[in-house]
């Protein structure tokens, strides 16, 4: 009986699949180092809250944030806090044994927002929507009870591009997810670290890094999903015309509001007026009626 030796990888080969993974980690670094420098993202002295979820984007950001925290031209503290929604067969222990690892300050948060989720959404609706936002909740929630002063979250170029169709499509809106904003109370700064980071990237980078990825059951089999239908569509395009994805995200920040169509963006009314007087009512125009000092058609005719 014949026993087969697998063959070790060729040195060449591991060597340059090595100097790959440095390339890449080294271009994540200076992608999110540039995101962080170009919205005023992290100053000196912020507590950041890193939302680990256990999928590649949040374990990426995570990474990548304390390799800039070492050399970074201010001090700042990083702790991982991660959000246990009581998912039925969800590994409770992947997650802290992995930060434990790490050495990074971390807290998990048990609340059971699945049991709600499951119970308030109809089977097959999406539930995505309502678990975003008793995630965002409790997420918010701890923020406030431990000062921390910057909350960062893992979406990346493409989510944000992503987001942007969604808006279009399904809302009639030109809004998307800003690198950078205040939350809705005032009370928190969210950040999006990986903002100029492509999904593709980080996916090579998190296989590398042998990220103990946890899929989320709750909404991952919901197939016919929005977002997925946007993804399927922008996916499409890159294959059609690569680069397209990056020229659309390069467009997010290059707008011109006077090329659009929004009056409280820009002030059309002004835009060539000639004369100080007010301009008519709009409900004249849509009743088509005569200004007062016209003359009526009897006189138009005679002239």
């Amino acid at each position: 009986m014949s026993v087969v030796i697998p063959l070790a990888e060729p040195p060449a080969r591991a060597d340059r699949a090595r100097r790959e993974q440095l390339k890449l980690a080294k271009r994540l670094r200076h992608q999110v180092g540039r995101a962080i420098a170009d919205f005023g993202m992290i100053e000196d002295g912020d507590k950041v809250m890193v939302c680990l979820s256990g999928g590649k984007d949040s374990y990426t950001l995570l990474d990548i944030l304390l390799q800039l925290q070492k050399k970074a031209p201010v001090r700042f503290s990083i702790t991982a806090v991660n959000l246990d929604q009581k998912q039925p067969g969800f590994p409770e222990h992947v997650l802290p044994d992995y930060l434990r690892s790490t050495g990074v300050d971390f807290h998990v948060i048990e609340q059971d927002t699945y049991s709600v989720v499951a119970r308030v959404v109809p089977e097959g609706k999406t539930m995505c929507s309502l678990c975003s936002r008793l995630r965002r909740g409790a997420l918010y929630t701890y923020a406030a009870r431990n000062g921390f002063t910057k909350i960062a979250l893992g979406h990346h170029r493409d989510d944000l591009v992503a987001t942007f169709f969604l808006n279009l499509f399904f809302h009639a809106k030109l809004s998307g997810m800003p690198p950078k904003l205040l939350s809705d109370d005032g009370r928190h700064v969210v950040i999006r670290p990986l903002a100029y980071v492509r999904e593709e990237d980080i996916a090579v980078y998190a296989e590398a890094r042998r990220f103990p990825i946890i899929p989320c059951n709750l909404c991952g089999s919901q197939e016919n999903l929005q977002r997925k239908q946007v993804k399927r569509m922008l996916e499409a395009w890159e294959k059609e015309s690569p680069g397209r994805i990056e020229t659309i995200a390069r467009a997010l920040g290059d707008i011109r509001p006077s090329q659009l169509s929004d009056p409280a963006l820009f002030d059309f009314l002004a835009l060539g007026a000639r004369g100080g007087g007010a301009p008519p009512d709009a409900h004249a125009w849509l009743a088509g009626a005569p200004p007062d000092d016209a003359p009526d058609d009897a006189t138009r005719l005679d002239d």
